[in-house]
């Protein structure tokens, strides 16, 4: 019993096998015919822009970062202590130079400037009263000199004291604009504190460091291009006003100084700012847009159009190529692609190496070495 029991188990489990064996195996058969089927399948082809390579002149240009810096920038201070009496501007306002800003109290300053006022006054009436005797032969000449002494003593005391009071007045050493205000009423300041910064900020200076190597590159008066981040896209030119005589051992930089005009006051001390430096030399650059390239962490690439080799279709083929510098929309290739050959500028997430493509251009990228947004 147990035998025919052991038989029929067994070829249960014989049949299980094989009919879970047959099922598997059709479903491998299907996966794999099907994957042949997706592979064999042509990929539609992918709408791109073209852009031909060409050849332009640039001009050489020298890019570096600067600080924008004040003609004349200065925290206005004062040179004595006491207590603030008036004030005479508003945060944020333009003054002249010579412009009163503020006064401190000076009661016990006036009041001994009169006493000198009037010990003047005595030493001249006794300085002329000895003159006349003096002159009829009545005093002597040291009795005139002492009355002469004692009146340039008091002459000398009196302009101290003047110069003591006019501390105490606080004007604008130069015109220009001023900042927050930093002292208030009734306050008692020491010497030497601020009172509130002051900035001529027309012209202004852009200070920049450029390597040595472009030492011989560099001149006064050259034309200079500079851009902040704060007003994208827009440019502000000026010329180069000074060139430092020393290069700097530990960078082995020079520093230069731009001028810049500023009659809108949109450019502040402090600001960074992108400076190009636009010097003589022209030189040949091989182009092609920003968005004809294809950044990946092994290099960047490009898709050439070419007729296929079967039919009349175009395909695309990537190609590995080395840039330079970058102007605009427009990016220099200095390997890997001639001029005349065409490249895919729009649709690259799309494409294969070998795929077909269609070209439209008709909503192509701009490629423009100085594209000029109709916001800026």
């Amino acid at each position: 019993m147990s035998r025919v029991l052991n038989k029929r188990m067994l070829l249960m489990l014989l049949g299980c096998l094989l009919l879970f064996g047959g099922i598997f195996a059709f479903k491998y058969i299907g996966l794999v015919m099907m994957n042949r089927a997706f592979d064999s399948m042509p990929l539609p082809p992918a709408t791109v822009t073209s852009f031909t390579a060409e050849v332009q002149v640039w001009q050489e240009t020298l890019t570096a970062v600067g600080t924008l810096r004040a003609v004349n920038g200065v925290e206005v201070t004062t040179e004595a202590q006491g207590i603030v009496s008036a004030i005479h501007f508003k945060s944020g306002q333009s003054v002249e130079k010579g412009a009163l800003l503020a006064e401190l109290a000076a009661e016990p300053e006036i009041a001994q400037l009169q006493v000198l006022e009037a010990e003047l006054r005595l030493a001249r009436r006794n300085h002329q009263r000895v003159k006349a005797l003096h002159a009829r032969g009545v005093t002597t000449e040291a009795d005139l000199d002492a009355t002469r002494s004692e009146l340039e003593q008091v002459l000398a005391n009196l302009e101290v004291q003047r110069a003591t009071i006019d501390k105490r007045q606080i004007t604008a050493p130069f015109s220009g604009v001023l900042g927050i205000r930093r002292i208030d009423l009734g306050q008692n300041v020491n010497p030497g504190e601020a009172v509130v910064s002051l900035q001529q900020l027309d012209p202004i200076y852009v200070d920049f460091f450029l390597p040595e190597r472009h030492l011989a590159k560099v001149a006064l008066d050259l034309p200079i291009t500079l851009g902040t981040d704060a007003f994208p896209g827009k440019k502000f030119h000026g010329r180069i006003t000074a060139i430092d005589p020393s290069v700097d051992a530990a960078s082995r930089n020079f520093l230069l100084q731009g001028t810049l005009k500023n009659p809108q006051h949109r450019l502040r001390p402090g600001m960074f700012a992108d400076v190009a430096v636009q010097i003589d030399a022209r030189r040949k650059v091989l182009v092609v847009p920003r968005t004809a390239l294809m950044f990946a962490p092994y290099g960047t690439a490009v898709f050439i159009l070419r007729k296929s080799d079967i039919g009349d279709s175009i395909i695309a083929r990537k190609r590995f190529v080395k840039t330079g510098e970058e102007r605009g929309d427009l990016v220099e290739v200095v390997q890997g692609l001639r001029a005349g050959e065409v490249v895919a500028s729009s649709g690259l997430l799309k494409l294969r190496n070998e795929g077909a493509v269609i070209i439209e251009n008709e909503n192509r990228p701009p490629a423009d070495a100085d594209p000029k947004p109709e916001n800026s």
